[in-house]
């Protein structure tokens, strides 16, 4: 039986990702079969519904819209027989378990901020970004007397790594920095957590209303708002609302902040937002760390905290922030995240909420239970782990399925508004330096790790995959984010050596420049900020996509095998990152990648 449905095909499905609540979009199937079609619908949790589709001269149709926000999923019953999703989003008769296709209801009234999309991000670990002026430690910390050496890995005699060593890297730091960022036309600094903390990663916060003193005053911060908004840049701080520090002003296990904490007495104020199992010893952790004592989200009095009038989300959007990427945004109750999508947006409804989640976060289940990320209540984004390994499986192994199947079901299963505003990266703070990555060199230990580096050979191919790589990371859908030092070619495995200060004496300006000339592709051409994504051709090892809005047009060609290609089209088309013209015809090389457009950036 010759059958066509693909949900990335507006033929077949009139609305592309996901569908607005009580928007109406029609349903396609084409085939030359008499037997009727029947579309199966079953709201996530719910009973099946089985709805007769209309026989047209080309096959079958059903129009309908959706009245409640949720997650559906669907398949197609034809002639007995049913039909899911296949490769490629393709239709295929089961032969065993059906495989559902999904749609992915929101909210009439949810939206993305628009100043968003078509950005670029830049994150920075501010420990190690830049230091400018003298910077005091406090008892039980020390600084590094080289701004060049390696962080401390190596555990102490309790056997704990205590991330107690830093460099001093501070606000007035990255402010006298902000021109090289302007250079690479950041529009949103992301900022790992700025809060008082014992660590260097700040991930155990002390006091959510106090800036940490290494990093500056909270003037510092005010200034750099300042001086980020200037060039257009606006800050994204890091929530970390799962979990807080053990030496905080809340659980006050050492008895450094003059506030009775929950470790120290049941009598506390934060007592009911920790859990104890044998008090005061033995209580929840994130991850069995117990230096990051896990706080119950459901606690009214720390909703009220975080999400209040006087609240924690309020104090610091009084300065225009671009607004707060979630830490472990799956551990957080979805009334939780309701009530801090709420709280952000009261205060300022052009403020983000963006989520770390690693999988699928359209359909994704935590803890047992189906999260609602998407489905108008809760977050804006996230990031876009799923993008990341793709691309790296695409660029290491030369093979386009797994990059295809990924871009395919990511504009299938999220909401147009989202796709065009996820966080796409290459690296983080929690993954191994990009380039070290396309290295392929493995490093089994820490003591590994601090000594391993790259020869010239295996750097100049780490280099080229990474040139690819960042095509493709500023020409898909989304926001691209740049990791800090990844844009000057540092090398560094898995924590702590991905957090290396900033390589200022060692910059490879050769890929530097290759960044910077991303950046001005992206900003100069409006068809990355929200154009549809197009395939063009793929074969094993080629992909050419296009991006196109009224009058403007960008071809991106990636080619990874040993057979040349020929673009043709007509007139003039610019290939961007060489800044040459070529007319009728463009010649794609082995191992090499083009941008093509009818409009010049430079």
């Amino acid at each position: 039986m010759d059958i066509y449905y693909n949900p990335l095909d507006t033929h077949c499905k009139s609305i592309i990702g996901g569908i607005r609540q009580n928007e109406t979009f029609t349903l396609r199937v084409y085939g030359n079969s008499n037997e009727p079609c029947t579309f199966v619908l079953q709201k996530d949790g719910g009973e099946a519904q089985y709805l007769h589709m209309h026989k047209t001269t080309q096959g079958w149709s059903v129009t309908l819209f959706l009245r409640d926000p949720g997650l559906y999923f669907y398949c197609f019953q034809i002639g007995g027989r049913y039909a899911g999703c296949g490769k490629n989003r393709s239709l295929e008769f089961a032969e065993q378990a059906i495989n559902y296709y999904q749609i992915l209801v929101y909210d009439e009234d949810f939206s993305v901020p628009d100043w968003f999309k078509g950005g670029i991000m830049y994150q920075i670990f501010p420990d190690r970004f830049y230091r400018s002026g003298e910077t005091p430690v406090a008892e039980g910390k020390w600084l590094h007397k080289n701004w060049d050496e390696k962080p401390e890995y190596r555990p102490n005699d309790q056997g704990k790594v205590l991330n107690n060593d830093f460099f001093g890297g501070n606000f007035r730091g990255i402010a006298e920095k902000l021109n090289y960022l302007k250079s690479l036309n950041v529009t949103v600094l992301y900022l790992n957590p700025v809060f008082e903390a014992y660590s260097n990663h700040r991930y155990d916060t002390g006091d959510y209303k106090k800036i940490d003193p290494l990093l500056g005053t909270e003037e510092d911060f005010a200034i750099l708002v300042e001086e980020c908004a200037k060039r257009g840049i606006k800050i994204m701080l890091d929530g970390v609302f799962n979990h807080t520090g053990d030496d905080s002003r809340y659980f006050n296990k050492y008895g450094r902040y003059d506030e009775l904490g929950a470790y120290q007495s049941k009598d506390s104020k934060y007592y009911a937002w920790y859990t104890f199992s044998q008090y005061p010893n033995k209580y929840d952790s994130w991850w069995g760390i117990d230096c990051l004592p896990a706080v119950n989200e459901n606690c009214n009095s720390y909703v009220e905290f975080i999400t209040g009038e006087e609240g924690v989300l309020r104090h610091w959007l009084k300065y225009d922030l671009a607004g707060f990427r979630l830490d472990v945004a799956d551990e957080l109750p979805d009334e939780f995240i309701e009530k801090i999508r709420s709280a952000v947006k009261t205060k300022n409804p052009e403020a983000l909420v963006l989520g770390e989640v690693w999988e699928d976060a359209s359909n994704k289940i935590a803890y047992s239970k189906r999260r609602k990320y998407f489905q108008g209540k809760e977050l804006d984004c996230v990031m876009n782990y799923p993008l990341k390994n793709a691309i790296i499986h695409y660029v290491t192994s030369r093979d386009t399925t797994v990059l295809r199947n990924t871009i395919a079901m990511l504009r299938d299963n999220y909401p147009k508004t989202v796709l065009d505003s996820l966080m796409n990266i290459l690296g983080t703070h929690d993954t191994v330096r990009i380039l070290t990555a396309f290295g392929g060199i493995p490093a089994r230990t820490k003591d590994e790790m601090n000594v391993l580096k790259m020869d010239a050979a295996t750097r100049d191919r780490a280099k080229e995959r990474l040139k690819i790589a960042s095509v493709i990371l500023f020409t898909l859908p989304g926001v691209p984010c740049i990791y800090y030092g990844d844009e000057i070619g540092m090398e560094g495995y898995s924590d702590p050596f991905c957090r290396m200060p900033f390589a200022w004496k060692s910059i490879d300006e050769e890929i530097l420049s290759h960044y910077r000339r991303l950046s001005v592709i992206r900003t100069k051409l409006s068809v990355f900020k929200e154009a549809e994504y197009r395939e063009l051709f793929h074969d094993e090892n080629c992909l050419v996509y296009e991006r196109r809005i009224e009058g403007e047009v960008a071809v991106v060609a990636i080619n990874l095998g040993y057979n040349k290609f020929d673009l043709c089209f007509s007139g003039k088309m610019y290939e961007l990152l060489s800044g040459n013209e070529f007319s009728g015809r463009y010649t794609l090389s082995t191992m090499s990648c083009a941008i093509l457009s009818n409009k010049t950036a430079f």
